[in-house]
């Protein structure tokens, strides 16, 4: 008879690949961008270790680990836009749970009978932002861990740039690289290095007897327009010449949800309103209770900015006017609806490292201005870490933007389709205006400085008239000009 034939496997054979999908992280996230990954294939991880770094239109999480094993593969590279509920990476198990048999994969034939004993060497990546300058520092070393933080955003700057982020100083928390930490090293970094095609010819080195692929370290492919100027605003786009062809990028998430929420904006027509406001008196009553704030132990804010004023401004004015808090119903063949909202969430434009968010104040209706300004302080730290929750981030009911903060006087600003109303302030200025006064007895007009803020506001002229975008920027305009009415005004 013919001999049974019997095969002897290593005992890391029986141990079962499971295929880690992508959770739902909530707010009906469909897809996420890979930020980047803390594993690579061959790397032992145990559960709660970080697997990688994803990024919505919401937020940046960090997914971690469920099982105990060994990364078998990844199943996208950094910048890919993964799939909610599909694999991410597959993991060769320590112990195969229970709950991972729907999960698991059968193992290629050529990993089985025997678990490889050294993950093969990686190939040499010879792309422009993976080169690294030979005068540069490897700042990876600095940062509280060994992989680099950075948002969406400054990784799209640097590819574009052709910047590698490992030797880029982070100035954020923790070394978190910042879009202007590109933009300082691009201006700064990048004047001595030799040229592309040189950098390009050198960038590989092979062993002859060997064949391995060894990286030597280049500069990034930049070159410096020293003829250029600079100004307090970044310059790093007009002072820097990219080498190369051009590029194909793809939308970060942020993007691509202000690309869908514009388009449907597209839609709406607008009427818009724009009027002087006069802050001489704000000003004085801010200062005041700044003084006070600072005197006090307790107090949640040691002071308050203009913003918490315009936001309560803005909704002592929706509650004579709430038309301009509600939003347009528009189901299908049914009638077209208002729904007027009894809640006052203001949105606040931010200008984050990951690109414009707008979360919002919840109930800005029952609160009082040190409230207001402690919920804008928070929001603030939370947008500059990348941390801004879903739940800030939805149920707004109107929107102020501040841009004036960068520059710029007169703005258009874009009413979205979940609101019917949008507000936003340019730079205050100090300009020469005329001012009547009593001299004895007699009316005299002189011309006096005032710090001048320009409002410019847009409504949905479907559901909103003239009159009563312009009664309300009236009112605003009055509470503003005058802090001991909009004293008398609050409940």
């Amino acid at each position: 008879t013919r001999p049974e034939l019997r095969s002897f496997h290593a005992s890391a054979s029986t141990n079962k690949i499971v295929a880690y999908k992508l959770a739902d992280i909530g707010e009906g996230i469909t897809e996420c961008e890979i930020i980047q990954w803390f594993v690579k294939p061959g790397d032992k991880v145990a559960q709660f270790d970080k697997i990688c770094e994803v990024a919505s239109d919401k937020a940046t999480v960090e997914i971690t680990s469920r099982y105990d094993g060994i990364i078998k593969k990844l199943h996208y590279k950094d910048n890919d836009i993964a799939l909610v509920g599909k694999p991410i990476v597959d993991i060769e198990l320590d112990e195969q749970p229970a709950e991972a048999e729907a999960d698991t994969v059968q193992p290629p034939p050529d990993m089985q009978g025997a678990h490889p004993s050294k993950s093969p060497a990686p190939e040499a990546d010879v792309s422009p932002r993976r080169a690294s300058g030979q005068l540069s520092k490897d700042f990876t070393g600095d940062r509280t861990s060994d992989v680099v933080y950075a948002t969406p955003a400054v990784r799209r700057i640097a590819r574009e740039h052709s910047v590698d982020l490992r030797f880029v100083e982070g100035t954020g928390k923790g070394g978190r690289i910042l879009k202007e930490d590109v933009h300082r090293h691009v201006e700064h970094g990048a004047m001595s290095l030799p040229s592309p095609a040189r950098a390009a010819a050198t960038a590989t080195s092979v062993t002859a007897d060997s064949g391995a692929a060894t990286e030597e370290p280049q500069p990034s492919f930049v070159q410096a327009n020293t003829g250029a100027t600079t100004s307090g605003a970044s310059m790093a786009s007009s002072s820097a010449v990219v080498a190369g062809e051009d590029q194909a990028v793809s939308l970060s998430p942020i993007q691509r949800a202000m690309f869908k929420s514009m388009t449907e904006s597209l839609s709406i027509p607008h009427f818009r309103f724009k009027d002087e406001i006069e802050l001489d008196a704000l000003m004085r009553a801010r200062q005041h209770i700044n003084s006070h704030l600072l005197a006090l132990d307790d107090a949640p804010v040691t002071k308050l900015s203009f913003m918490p004023f315009f936001i309560k401004a803005a909704s002592l004015a929706l509650a004579k006017y709430p038309i301009l808090n509600a939003r347009v119903v528009a189901n299908g063949t049914a009638p077209p609806s208002l729904l007027y909202r009894a809640a006052h969430n203001i949105g606040v434009a931010m200008d984050t490292p990951g690109g414009l968010l707008v979360p919002n104040i919840k109930h800005a209706q029952t609160k009082s201005l040190i409230d207001i300004a402690a919920d804008l302080q928070r929001l603030v730290q939370k947008g500059k870490a990348g941390s801004i929750s879903g739940a800030d981030l939805k149920g707004g009911t109107f929107t102020l933007s501040n841009v004036g903060m960068i520059g710029g006087t007169y703005l258009s600003p874009v009413v979205v389709s979940s609101e019917v109303c949008i507000g936003a302030f340019g730079k205050v200025q100090r300009l020469p205006r005329f001012e009547t006064t009593l001299v004895d007895g007699a009316a005299v007009e002189r011309v006096v400085p005032k710090h001048i803020l320009v409002a410019s506001w847009s409504a949905d002229h479907r559901v909103v008239d003239g009159a009563t975008m312009a009664r309300f920027a009236t009112l605003y305009k009055q509470l503003l000009e005058n802090p001991e009415l909009m004293l008398a005004t609050m409940k």
